[in-house]
């Protein structure tokens, strides 16, 4: 049993401390758990790292820290750089000041110049960072949404953007090629500090950055309006959110910011959470009843990373209602389309973004504005790509890009999604609407009545260890041997198998089913969790034809594969 053999190396490795190998020693008689920290290695893949915390080749440890960025470090020292630059930047979660700490100074023991961030700081600032302190490369600790165990690693290349191929797979062959512990170089932080390779960053940085956001603003009017009796909840839900977001809010003039104190304060455990995910109606308990104390007008809050964030408007009923990532990204693109045209800044170049599982309901608000749509990959390092693309060719205007997982991006500033200007924008929007005499739900409404009532959901299935993974793989195995003429009662009209390569987008394990009346499927395997998803898109007559639609196809997809999972 090659894992028992890992398990041993482990135990009596020089590579390893003391409370490591205690850690280890405490599961000896746990052979299933043994088998499942040490049967393979927790795979550097083309989004970094993401585990559960813990000792094992399979966790999220300062060992695999330190590994993925040895191996970060050859890359850049075999691109022949000068005097090569990476900015680290960490959430809250448990270890992610630690895991950066040993990353910047394994940088440094490589002769590469990091630039750690003081304290816990958004994903997307790391992004603006890597740019603005004209880094080579970034790195950013966290596990976005994830639950309390698990911890992450992403890196950045030199655009801001998280790294596409050929860049990734460079990485990773750098990553693989190291099996020993032992060559891996590290030295201390005063060392690092005295060699003039470990600098640490933090409040004018946070300036330069918070600058760019307020840049995006555009209808100041519409907040000086309602500044007075405008009101606004937000929770950053133990993450980084709280200082970046009050700050914006603040220096665009929204004056009542109420905070929901229970979780204001970093916390890795996420105490008042069953998980730290604005897409969770249940991640807004606390934040809803002060909601309701004050009247709000609008509840936002933010992931660990501060890279998402979650909307929620009042409806007729005076209950407060999620929006989801597509509602609030179609709404958006039509307020910064509808803004930036009636300011005469709408350019015939413009482009919007999305990825291919979002809403089409953009296809038709971008069609009224003359502006192209253009699709790329799940992954908003595709959306951060076409921004450097559209820089260096000048063809084309990035205007707005999102994507259905509750992350979007106003300005080219970062490359990255950013909850910090869509927490910022979406206050300002649904100021505009007040200034109009209704709710932002009811701007929603108006919306779904011109354009019809679309509607998405997202369907996971969790499949943990090596029979989930197998099982994940047997249900695309299947899909693609089956191929599928009906899906329940819809007809599929077309099937797009990105794996054999579609367009300009890259390859990809990812089946998209268009069916009859304006339907659609995608089934992807999650590149971050132990789940397959299958994305569902209808466009109803009403709101209740919408879910009835949706649910049908829902119906579908669990009789389809339930023998594949079984």
């Amino acid at each position: 049993m090659r894992y028992m053999n890992k398990y041993q190396e482990w135990l009596e490795g020089d590579a390893f401390d003391e409370a490591t190998k205690e850690e280890l020693r405490g599961i000896k008689e746990d052979l299933k758990e043994i088998e499942d920290r040490f049967y393979t290695e927790l795979e550097f893949g083309t989004a970094g790292l993401r585990g559960i915390i813990g000792a094992g080749t399979n966790r999220m440890n300062i060992y695999n820290v330190r590994k993925a960025t040895q191996g970060l470090a050859n890359f850049l020292n075999r691109q022949a750089l000068i005097a090569p630059k990476v900015a680290i930047a960490y959430d809250s979660r448990n270890y992610s000041d630690v895991f950066a700490k040993e990353a910047a100074l394994v940088l440094a023991a490589n002769g590469v110049h990091a630039y750690l961030f003081e304290a816990l700081r958004p994903a997307p600032e790391l992004s603006f960072t890597v740019r603005h302190l004209k880094c080579d490369a970034g790195i950013v600790v966290t596990a976005s949404h994830n639950p309390p165990e698990y911890n992450g690693y992403k890196v950045y290349g030199s655009d801001g953007a998280q790294v596409i191929a050929p860049y990734d797979q460079m990485i990773i062959e750098e990553v693989n090629a190291l099996t020993d512990f032992n060559l891996i170089k590290t030295i201390t932080k005063e060392k690092a500090l005295e060699n003039g390779l470990l600098t640490i960053i933090g409040k004018e940085v946070d300036e330069a950055y918070i600058a760019c956001v307020k840049e995006q603003v555009l209808n100041q009017n519409a907040i000086d309006q309602v500044a007075e009796d405008f009101k606004i909840v937000y929770t950053p839900l133990h993450g980084t959110g709280n200082i970046p977001v009050r700050t914006i809010l603040k220096e665009v003039g929204f004056k009542n910011i109420y905070v929901v104190e229970e979780q204001e304060a970093p916390d890795g455990n996420f105490p008042t959470v069953t998980s730290p995910n604005p897409e969770n109606k249940e991640a807004f308990k606390l934040a809803i009843g002060l909601a309701k104390d004050v009247q709000a007008d609008l509840i936002m809050g933010t992931d660990p990373d501060a890279d998402r964030v979650g909307v929620l408007v009042r409806n007729h009923d005076g209950d407060y209602e999620v929006l989801t990532g597509n509602m609030l990204g179609a709404m958006l693109t039509e307020y910064i389309l509808s803004q930036r045209a009636t300011k005469g800044m709408l350019s015939s170049k413009g482009v919007v973004i999305k990825t291919i599982v979002t809403t089409e309901m953009i296809r038709p608000i971008c069609k009224d504005y003359n502006v192209e749509v253009m699709e790329v990959l799940t992954g908003f390092k595709y959306i951060g790509e076409q921004i450097r693309l559209f820089e260096s060719h000048g063809d084309k205007a990035y205007l707005f890009g999102f994507e259905e997982s509750y992350g979007c991006l106003a300005g080219t500033y970062a490359r990255d999604k950013d909850a910090v200007v869509a927490c910022m924008l979406a206050a300002e929007m649904a100021a505009y609407y007040k200034t109009k005499g209704m709710t932002l739900y009811e701007g929603l409404i108006s919306l779904y009545e011109k354009y019809g009532f679309y509607k998405e959901e997202v369907q996971s299935i969790t499949l943990k260890g090596i029979e989930g993974l197998s099982k994940i793989k047997d249900v695309m195995k299947n899909l693609r041997e089956e191929g599928l003429s009906t899906i329940g009662t819809y007809t599929v009209v077309r099937t797009r198998d990105y794996e054999k390569g579609v367009g300009h987008l890259p390859k990809s394990n990812v089946l998209y089913y268009e069916l009859t009346d304006a339907a659609w499927l995608c089934v992807r395997p999650s590149g971050t969790e132990p789940k397959i998803k299958f994305y569902i898109g209808v466009k109803g007559s009403s709101e209740e034809d919408a879910t009835c639609k949706v649910q049908a196809i829902k119906e579908a997809i669990n009789v389809l594969i339930a023998p594949w999972i079984k």
